[in-house]
């Protein structure tokens, strides 16, 4: 399975002034701007590592997801939730000729942990052996930052602030969070009901 990104979030978009509020940078002197780079490379770290705590996209972008095989024939759990939208569905085969998908043979089950794309026939289509299928969608929690839930917003401030103000330091491993941080995101981590489940 590889899933990659295909749009990002623009540099614009993301809350550099609000993270500079949040640092209490000095303002009024002219170079108001002069770390706006930083801080934008902070802010992306952050909201990647809080993505992956999560398991769902904040700000909307769109995807592009390629699988080798199914896991069940009737529906396939999307590796990232909230998904809003599936563009395309095509199955290539094994020299990488690509038929799309007509859109009635599959719809999207809409879930804000485990989103689906579902058969609406009875199967999902085919795999040719040494094929592969290819689907384009796109996910996110909100269109643009000030769409976000409040508690998700602080979390990535929170924690953009916590990697520029240890930002000489390594942590080993490198999965260690604050724990304010973790407090915000436990409501949105994916519910296990059983031993095996959202894994």
């Amino acid at each position: 399975m590889v899933l990659t990104e295909l749009t990002q979030v623009p540099d614009a978009d993301l809350p550099v002034a609000e993270f500079r509020a949040h640092l209490r940078l000095g303002t009024g002197f002219g170079e108001d701007t002069l770390q706006d780079a930083v801080l934008t490379g902070f802010l992306r770290a952050a909201m990647a590592a809080v993505e992956g705590q999560i398991g769902k996209v904040l700000i909307a972008r769109d995807y592009e997801w390629v699988l080798s095989a199914w896991r069940g024939t009737e529906a396939e759990v999307f590796p990232v939730a909230p998904v809003l939208a599936v563009a395309e569905v095509s199955v290539a085969d094994r020299a990488g000729a690509e038929t799309v998908i007509a859109q009635d043979r599959y719809a999207l089950k809409q879930d804000a942990h485990r989103p689906e794309l579902r058969a609406t026939g009875g199967a999902l289509p085919t795999i040719p052996l040494l094929g592969s299928v290819r689907v384009q969608f796109t996910a996110g929690l909100a269109p643009e930052w000030g769409g976000l839930p409040a508690d998700l917003a602080q979390a990535v401030l929170m924690l953009a602030g916590y990697y520029y103000e240890n930002r000489a330091e390594s942590m080993s491993g490198g999965h260690w969070m604050p724990y304010g941080v973790t407090s915000l995101l436990r409501r949105y981590r994916p519910m296990r009901l059983t031993a095996g489940a959202g894994q």
